[in-house]
């Protein structure tokens, strides 16, 4: 079973970051489709903070660090954004407490912690054309993998995400601000979606994993 070192981690931040902030613009149009048209601005805000605070973010262990950045999503993540996201990396940190590396189960634990918070959080369920829609078949990918092969499993996970961009394209949204238009949120893209996609995508290409996308919204 693989292992991340904290290092690792930050150095996937540190990418999380560089391509939400690359895709501030992107991600703000599609969400003008049918939302208000922030999503991206939102959170290209706090994850510029988090870039720029990173090197200084205590590093003595894993849950301590993710903590940190759950306060700052928190506080400079506009609109929604910011509690939903803040509570996935404080509950992701929750299960790193005292870590100074993660096994592939303790990461497979986090994202499903991640995933019971916001649920907890927003109350979207299955269907409701949310980031969950994605999150949920990926934890679902790492449970049935064992981890010993980690490109394999960003692999998977990626076209987990890929494959629900269309998988709910054609869905009414029942959650955030794309629910107020009611059928006018059909057949877009849900913006949280495609960015959890396009981060995993740019981890793929980041660190050399072969994948193929799918969805227009990954091959532009």
């Amino acid at each position: 079973m693989s292992t991340l070192t904290i290092d690792q981690i930050v150095e996937a931040i540190d990418i999380t970051c560089d391509t939400v902030i690359r895709n501030e613009k992107y991600f703000s149009d599609l969400d003008g489709l049918a939302g208000d048209g922030d999503f991206g601005t939102s959170l290209a805000t706090g994850f510029k903070v988090i870039k720029a605070e990173l090197p200084e973010i205590d590093k003595s262990a894993v849950g301590a660090m993710l903590l940190k950045i759950s306060m700052i999503c928190s506080k400079h993540v506009g609109g929604s954004s910011g509690p939903i996201w803040g509570t996935g990396f404080m509950r992701g940190g929750m299960v790193a407490k005292g870590l100074e590396e993660v096994n592939y189960q303790q990461l497979t634990d986090m994202v499903g912690s991640a995933i019971e918070g916001i649920v907890a959080r927003g109350g979207a369920k299955r269907g409701d054309k949310t980031l969950l829609d994605a999150l949920w078949p990926i934890h679902e990918k790492m449970q049935e993998m064992d981890g010993s092969d980690l490109g394999a499993v960003l692999a998977a996970v990626t076209a987990e995400a890929d494959k629900a961009i269309d998988a709910t394209r054609s869905s009414v949204a029942h959650r955030g601000r794309a629910s107020q238009v009611g059928e006018r949120s059909a057949n877009t893209p849900d913006p949280g979606i495609v960015g959890i996609a396009t981060i995993l995508y740019d981890w793929c290409k980041h660190y050399g994993v072969d994948y193929t996308p799918n969805a227009a919204e990954l091959n532009r």
